[in-house]
């Protein structure tokens, strides 16, 4: 059995979005559930509109994701002289032919074609030409596509599709600057790389039938191709930039695990059963390409938030602590200038969904708040609750243990000396220590801000409440 070998072939031409992470992530699925080997593959051609920024993107956010390749990257910028070696094979063997056609005679033979109910295309004019070739024209290469029967695809997710030859022209594979097309590049790259299984958005499912008609003309079997349905905005309409499709490393920035954004992706069609969380060993055992739905998945970030929230809670504190870092250096933080990270993100993971968010909340505990939130003010902070705050305030100052049981004994025993319950001193107290109704347990939400920070609040408070 011939061992599998997948390819994940982007185009740095724009986004590296969520659309070609999850083509990626099926090729390397796939490659790893079989035992194969994947490659990478940036198709650059397109030289006015591919970029060394766009290059790095893919690759960061294939390194982000942790879809390592086996091989790679291969540039198909670098592999020209092999296009046009391959470009003269079809030549000398007859299978392609130099064509002259201008842009006008190209026109008139699309719109003859209309006029007539036919699909608009190459006549075929210079396929057996005879003569001297005009002079000062620099001609386009063509295929020989077959003029009879069918190219029939059996692809593993779409089924077996059947196209009509005589609807398939005559494509270009070099232009007149001898330049590849992309038609005719991917081929060779197939070939050349020996690639089993073509995984890929099904937008490509129309050039199947070229490509497979070139490795024959090549004497090549054709790998085995399985043509993914687009991903939908929940509008139903293919996804763009209307949807707010971003590059895979806002995802990042915004705060996402890499883990979370794998595991939503692998669910947009495809499933085992009902589950719904997977490690990544578990994808890689469970994952068929065979099982891919035909139907397109509609995105759903809601999900996406759901299952980020869902790996924050799981994480190693150390590593998230290692993550957070950066967001709270973003909101110009120190965050040597706080509380310990790994304690704080114990506490904070359970109440964020992204990382971003997370440091957002941690503010409170790296600088002082720059006033209070006047709803919570005026409902917490009353001169009927200032001997009570003056109470723990001292009670507070005298503690010798700053951890959060003690904490939690000393604001309980103020509670009871002031005639109140627990829940109606902690939140005045709360308001008085972050400025806000919002924070982690009291007792915590003491602990991190430490006792410096919090007497300082609570002298502010005190001032604050109207005699």
């Amino acid at each position: 059995m011939t061992a599998v070998r997948t390819r994940f072939a982007p185009s740095p031409t724009g986004y590296f979005h969520i659309g070609g992470v999850r083509t990626a992530l099926f090729s390397w699925l796939y490659a790893r559930h079989c035992g194969g080997t994947f490659l990478l593959r940036i198709e650059d051609t397109d030289r006015e509109r591919s970029t060394p920024e766009a290059i790095d993107v893919i690759l960061q956010g294939m390194t982000w994701l942790g879809l390592d390749w086996d091989e790679g990257p291969f540039y198909q910028s670098q592999r020209m002289d092999r296009y046009r070696e391959a470009v003269r094979q079809l030549l000398q063997s007859g299978k392609a032919y130099p064509c002259w056609c201008s842009k006008g005679e190209l026109d008139a033979m699309r719109s003859e074609a209309m006029a007539r109910g036919e699909k608009p295309k190459y006549n075929g004019r210079c396929r057996d030409r005879i003569g001297a070739p005009p002079a000062g024209i620099d001609p386009v290469i063509r295929f020989r596509s077959p003029l009879e029967g069918d190219t029939v695809v059996d692809d593993l997710i779409q089924g077996r599709v059947v196209f009509h030859n005589r609807e398939l022209d005559d494509l270009v594979i070099a232009r007149s600057d001898g330049m590849p097309t992309y038609n005719f590049s991917v081929v060779v790259d197939d070939l050349d790389m020996r690639i089993t299984h073509v995984i890929r958005g099904d937008d490509h499912l129309n050039n199947a039938p070229r490509q497979v008609n070139i490795l024959h003309a090549f004497g090549a079997e054709p790998p085995l191709y399985a043509h993914v349905p687009l991903i939908h905005g929940p509008d139903g309409k293919k996804l763009s930039k209307r949807h707010g499709t971003v590059s895979v490393l806002q995802y990042r920035d915004d705060g996402y695990l890499p883990e979370a954004i794998l595991n939503y992706l692998v669910r947009l069609g495809w499933s085992h059963g009902d589950q719904e969380i997977f490690s990544m060993q578990e994808m890689i055992d469970h994952f068929d390409v065979r099982d891919v739905n035909k139907a397109a998945a509609a995105i759903n970030l809601e999900k996406l938030l759901w299952l980020n929230q869902h790996y924050m809670k799981d994480a190693d504190p150390q590593r998230l602590a290692g993550l957070v870092r950066p967001h709270l250096q973003g909101l110009g933080l120190d965050p040597a200038a706080g509380p310990d990270l790994v304690e704080l993100v114990k506490v904070q993971r359970e109440r964020t969904s992204t990382l971003r968010e997370m440091a957002g909340q941690c503010q409170i505990f790296f600088r002082d708040f720059e006033q209070y939130d006047e709803q919570a003010a005026a409902r917490h902070l009353k001169p009927e609750m200032r001997q009570a705050l003056a109470g723990l305030r001292e009670r507070l100052a005298n503690l010798s243990d700053w951890r959060a049981p003690a904490l939690h004994q000393a604001v309980e025993a103020q509670a009871a000396e002031s005639g109140m319950k627990l829940g109606k001193l902690a939140q005045p107290l709360r308001v008085a220590v972050t400025g806000s109704a919002i924070s982690p347990s009291i007792d915590l939400t003491l602990y991190l801000l430490g006792r410096d920070r919090t007497l300082r609040n609570l002298d502010r408070a005190l001032q604050h409440i109207p005699a």
